[in-house]
């Protein structure tokens, strides 16, 4: 392994990160819209409460092991450039395992969104029906 294998993976760390900000920052401005709303006692706001609060916490989780895992990489190619393999080799390691972990919050975050969206969706569905019950 040389110096330029884990080099590979900056590019890649750095557009992950970019994209687990501005999912934090579209979060954050939701929470904030739904404070500021006169409608935050509403069941479907409130049934939402408890998934938002797991995606901050799994937002935060995402970005930690994103930027360990981008630290680690940059140990690795020092490691290698100072001719240690092994160490470079286990760091490499490290950082795509906590790369993987990092992906795989990632996808349980949107998992957890996409059912918001659907409870959205369902309210939508039962205000356009006012005979069934919904808003009118």
């Amino acid at each position: 392994m040389n110096l330029t294998t884990p080099a590979l993976l900056f590019p890649a760390i750095s557009l992950l990160l970019l994209a687990y900000t501005n999912r934090f920052l579209t979060l954050a401005q939701v929470i904030r819209q739904l404070n500021a709303s006169p409608d935050r006692s509403a069941p479907l706001v409130q049934c939402q409460l408890p998934g938002l609060k797991r995606r901050i916490t799994l937002t935060q989780y995402m970005q930690g092991f994103g930027v360990l895992s981008f630290l680690l990489c940059a140990l690795s190619m020092f490691a290698l450039f100072l001719e240690a393999q092994v160490t470079g080799q286990l760091m490499f390691g490290a950082s795509i395992l906590t790369l993987a972990l990092s992906l795989v919050l990632s996808l349980v975050e949107v998992l957890i969104s996409t059912e918001a969206l659907s409870l959205v969706v369902r309210d939508l569905e039962q205000a356009a029906r006012p005979g069934e019950g919904g808003r009118a």
